[in-house]
């Protein structure tokens, strides 16, 4: 195991980056030596480490942009500190010092003939911290794949290096259940050919890439991506042939998938940027084609979405959601949210958010459930309402409309 103590000391601030290219085997001998190293405050994002998803170490405190994966243990033990804020905000915290970034742990690939490394799977935030970062430690896997978008590193960047050869972790997934295949049914009518397509990861988005596969000449401008893209690429429905900018090129910060998605990467005309590229609200703009198409938790009778938080415990993130849901709404063609009709029990169309708002009313045009499209543009309060219980379940819907006029006559 790697001394970590001749790099981090005590009052340092940690990041590390996220999903698969999490370095994992630099995150577990911080948090072996946390308490030897006295306290330290960590940044991380997406992890699907069994290590942080309870009983830290006393004096290492995480933060983090939400609680996805297993932060939601951490938020659910009160460990988690949450930093809310746009993903397209996190190159400025950076460099501002708002986030820790006294010392980064990257998983990089192997040096090539010239001795340089790239970030692989995981660009996004990674890039953006690493010109404000004062020391470098790298996990050099030989199963990273090496990716092209942005500047490679040479070995002299490091401090200090371990090498590994590890499986990159999976993104754990199940195949969509019918609901999930009705929901992305509908939310396939509502894009058209040529748009550029925004999606998440999960069986819900990999659904709607399934969907989509009748359509032609896609594009593709997200944060991360799954099989499913890789898969629309082979049946020649993502050509990006149509896109305003990147024309033919799949763009990214991150790919989150199988084993065999990250080994045939390289076939793929996909190219990894930084969190300043891929969400930068100037980029989005002249994308005139974007489609966002983001889950949620919960969406209230205002069509107000709440994709952070259940029963108080953090379990999402504001992410890039309102980054592109606004860019698609307001520049771009349409902007989506997609979800059951129902989670554990409870009708995920409410009236009003039990959680906090992620993304404003004004920033989505049409609300979808397996049982529809409610349309939201250019409707009025009472309309939208009217048109979100719609697509509510049917056992719901007679409350949630008693409840509508309950808080008219209130008014």
């Amino acid at each position: 195991m790697l001394d970590l103590t001749p790099h981090i000391h005590a009052g340092d601030g940690v990041w590390w980056g996220q999903g698969g290219a999490e370095p994992e085997p630099l995150v577990n001998a911080l948090l072996d030596q946390a308490d030897t190293i006295g306290p330290v405050r960590a940044f991380s994002g997406l992890t699907w480490n069994e290590r942080l998803s309870g009983n830290l170490p006393e004096n290492l405190t995480v933060l983090s942009y939400g609680g996805l994966g297993r932060l939601r243990g951490l938020s659910k033990h009160g460990q988690l500190q949450v930093v809310p804020c746009h993903y397209s905000a996190l190159p400025r915290m950076f460099a501002r010092g708002r986030l820790p970034c006294d010392v980064g742990l990257l998983q990089v690939s192997p040096p090539d003939a010239e001795g340089m490394v790239s970030l692989g799977i995981g660009v996004e935030y990674v890039a953006d911290a690493l010109p404000h970062t004062r020391t470098l430690i790298a996990e050099i896997n030989h199963r990273m794949p090496r990716t092209t978008g942005t500047r490679r590193l040479p070995l002299s960047a490091f401090a200090a290096t371990v090498e590994t050869d590890r499986p990159l972790r999976e993104a754990p997934s199940h195949p969509p259940d019918e609901v999930e295949r009705a929901v992305a049914r509908h939310v396939a009518g509502l894009v058209e050919d040529g748009d550029t397509l925004q999606t998440g990861v999960g069986s819900l988005p990999n659904a709607v890439l399934d969907a989509l596969s009748g359509h032609a000449d896609l594009g593709v401008h997200t944060g991360m991506i799954s099989d499913g893209v890789l898969a629309l690429i082979e049946k020649g429905v993502v050509t990006g042939a149509r896109k305003e900018i990147d024309p033919g090129l799949v763009v990214t910060g991150a790919a989150l998938g199988s084993a065999s998605m990250y080994d045939r990467l390289h076939e793929f005309p996909v190219v990894f940027r930084s969190a300043g590229y891929t969400h930068d609200p100037g980029v989005l703009s002249r994308l005139r084609s974007l489609v966002s198409v983001n889950s949620a938790i919960e969406v209230d009778l205002l069509g107000q979405v709440g994709a952070e938080l259940r029963r108080g415990v953090h379990i999402g993130a504001v992410g890039g959601q309102v980054d592109f849901s606004r860019a698609a709404s307001l520049t771009g063609a349409r902007s989506i949210i997609a979800l059951r009709s129902e989670s554990g029990g409870e009708s995920t169309i409410k009236p009003t958010l039990e959680g906090v708002v992620t993304t404003g009313r004004v920033d989505v045009d049409a609300v979808v459930t397996e049982h529809g499209v409610a349309m939201l543009t250019g409707c009025t309060v009472a309309e939208r309402a009217r048109r979100l219980i719609e697509v509510a379940a049917p056992r719901y819907r007679e409350g949630l409309a008693n409840g509508l006029m309950e808080q008219k006559v209130a008014r």
